[in-house]
Parts: structure tokens; sequence; C-alpha cells
């Protein structure tokens, strides 16, 4: 039975992959074709895969260049693919930065931008700004990654030192028209945080980044805080009438994802739930509330009624203090098959993108035997766990699971099928 319901469970992603397919959903958001150029550029994990779907839609002229992250390219006819590093950003992302300035530049009214933005992108586009360098930035977001803040603290810090972020790409297009067309994987959707809004203006200051990062306990680099402290090359606030002519589209979410999935679950007999779509917090902590809710349903039949799939989405984080590896959800997993340990459910947890952190997996499963299993092969479940070792885990169960990369990125996807 747990090796159906890792089939099912596999399909259910699927379906909710399928949902979020660039060519499916920029079909219905093309803009109108402008009488001068137009010029595509993107940034994100699925940049590629948005492009290649762009030109086989789009019917007229047209060049441009994204940035996609290394082994997430696609063959494109006119749209340059470039590929840079993430998480961390490196120079080949200084370099994806600075072509797509040149491709917006001495742009003219008559001109139309299209901006093809996706999840990952604040790591693919390092600009420093002002005296900030490369490693400035490289410190930052390492500094970020093991924090343990949400991804909208991450962002809004990210655009404050960044000569890219924060709506500074669409203002250099001026007075080209921009249409923003965004895969969103931000808890709540707002585009502005989707790769940090290199063409979206932020509503948030420096003054707000200070404080986000005292309340998250973030040690900022002293060059960095200096930077935040200063009035520097701000970024362009949404007033600014460079953003007149400016239209932002979400044409893909972990919402619509998770509604694909429900409605693959009920054409199989069974009942879903949707618990979120914008579920954030430690990775672990998460883990306690599906556990607690199987707990109960298992037990009590309640809230919901069993056999049932309990769906979410979301962006869990984790704080490093470990020296292991793994990513958000396959830690997510351990903690649960910790807590629900000898309960009767399947779980798969898994990044939309294909990779969960840097390994090279999608997620993994997890089941009642997890935690006993480990046990067996020699390890304690809460040692691998202390030291975000989640990967190690179920790397020796044979229990990872490997899609590579999908072409579009819509956060974290779970799903819990209790019989």
């Amino acid at each position: 039975m747990i090796q159906d319901d890792r089939t099912f469970l596999s399909k259910l992603f699927d379906a909710a992959i399928a949902a979020a397919n660039p060519e499916y959903v920029l079909a219905a958001h093309l803009p109108e074709r402008p009488r001068g150029r137009t010029v595509v550029i993107g940034a994100g994990k699925g940049a590629a895969h948005m492009a290649a779907a762009f030109e086989a839609l789009w019917d007229g002229p047209l060049e441009g260049v994204v940035v996609t992250r290394y082994g997430d390219t696609c063959p494109t006819r006119s749209i340059r693919v470039m590929e840079a590093a993430h998480p961390v950003p490196d120079d080949a992302g200084i370099a994806a930065s600075q072509a797509l300035f040149a491709a917006v530049k001495n742009l003219g009214p008559e001109d139309l931008v299209v901006a093809l933005v996706c999840g990952g992108g604040s790591s693919l586009l390092p600009c420093p700004a002002g005296d900030l360098t490369l490693q400035d930035e490289i410190a930052l977001n390492q500094i970020l990654l093991a924090s343990g803040a949400p991804i909208s603290v991450m962002n809004t810090l990210r655009k404050q030192v960044s000569g890219i972020k924060g709506g500074r790409l669409a203002q250099a297009a001026w007075p080209a028209r921009v249409v923003t067309l965004v895969v969103s994987d931000v808890p709540g959707d707002d585009p502005a945080q989707v790769a940090s809004g290199p063409t979206v203006p932020d509503c948030s200051g420096r003054a707000e980044a200070r404080n986000l990062a005292r309340t998250w306990k973030i040690e900022l680099p002293p060059k960095i805080q200096a930077w935040l402290e200063s009035d520097k090359e701000q970024a362009p606030l949404a007033t600014n009438p460079v953003f007149s002519r400016n239209t932002v589209r979400i044409v893909a979410s972990a919402h619509a994802s998770l509604e694909a999935a429900a409605q693959r679950v009920r054409q199989n007999g069974l009942t879903p739930f949707i618990l979120s779509y914008a579920m954030e917090g430690e990775a672990r902590e998460v883990a306690k509330v599906h556990a607690a809710l199987l707990r109960e349903i298992i037990l009590r039949n309640r809230p919901f009624q069993r056999p049932c799939v309990i769906l979410s989405g979301g962006e869990t984080t984790v704080t490093l203090k470990g020296k292991g590896r793994g990513g958000r959800n396959t830690e997510f997993l351990l903690a649960l098959a910790i807590a629900a340990e000898g309960l009767p459910f399947t779980a798969l947890a898994a990044d939309t993108d294909g990779i969960d952190g840097s390994e090279k997996n999608a997620g993994a499963f997890a089941d009642g035997s997890t935690a006993e299993r480990l046990r067996k092969a020699g390890y304690l479940p809460a040692a691998l766990l202390v030291e975000n070792d989640a990967y190690t885990a179920f790397d020796t169960l044979h229990d990872l699971y490997v899609t590579g990369p999908t072409g579009t990125n819509i956060n974290d996807f779970r799903a819990i099928i209790v019989r």
C-alpha cells in the first residue's frame, strides 16, 4: 500500500507542476503587440522555460535575455539564456545583471519590455549597489540563508543593497512599457517579493530593512549595516512616474497548483483538504503541526474524516545549526516522521523547482515507519534532525524523491495521504 501511495502522491505533484506549466499559463496573459521592439528579459529558476514558452506563443519579432540557474536551461530561438549560481550568487550573475540592463537600454515609448520573473531571481541577479561588492552580497546571502528568516524578510534586505532589484530594472527601461509576468513562489503572492522584484517597485525602505534585521537578530556585516544606514541610491517608489505604464500579472501560483492537485485527489475517489498555500515558519515546527493534525484524524476521525489527503504549500525555513545536508522539505519530513511515528500515513514534500536546498533531490517520502527504519540502519532520527542532516536520513532509506528541474517554481508542495 505504501508503494502505491507513493505513486499516487507523485501524480499529485505532477498535477501541481502541470498547472504551472509556462506554455499553459502564459497563453492567457500575452500583452498587446507594440509598434516598436519587443524585448524579453527575465530571471529565476524557471526563466529559460518561460522564455521558450513565450517564444512559442508570441506572434511577432522579439529579442532579449534571461538568466536561470546552472543546469536549468532549455533551447530558445531568439532569447539568449544565461546561467548563474543559486542560492549563493557568483560572477556569472553579475554578467547576467549587466546583460539585462543592456537589453533595456535606449528603448522608446513604443517599445515593449516583457519581464518573465519567477523564484530564484534574487540570487541569480547580484548587482552590488554603490561601493558594495559581490563578496558583500555573497556574505549577506549566506547569513540570510542560515538565519531562518522568512523569504519576505530576506528579500526586503536584498533589495536595499542591490542596483537591480526593487524596481530598478524597470526604471532603467523607461520610457518603454513594461509588462511583468510572474510565477509566484512567495506566500501571499506579492509580486514585489518574487525574485526581489527587479521590475516591481517596493513600498519598504531602509528603515524597515534595519528593523527587520534587528527583529530577526540577523547580524549583518559592518559594510552592509553602514550601507543600510545611509541614504544613497534609494529604490524608486511606486509613485515614481517611470512605473505609470507598467503592468504586473501573476500567471501561476501555489494556490492554483494545490487546487489542481486537489482535483486529481477527487478524481481518485478520495477527499482533499487544503490547509493553506502560504504556510511559513520553521520546517520542523510546521511538521509538528501536521503531525498533531494527523494524530487527531487517525485517533478521533476529526477534523477530517479518513481516508483523505492533506495538501499544503508555502515556504518554510530552516535555521542552520548543524553541519548536515538537506533542504526545508526533507527537514519537514524528518521532523514529521519523528512526531508521527507509528501512524498510518504516507507523505511527500518537495520543492516544485525540482531541487530541495542545494542537493539533487526535489524532496522525499516519509511514512509511519521512517523513524524505526532509520534506527535499524544505525541512525538516531533526532540526532540527524539536530544536525540538519535530513538528506542523509532519506538517502540511507532510498526514499529521496528526484525529478530533475521542472521548469517552474511555485514553492513547496506537501501531500499526506491518511488511510
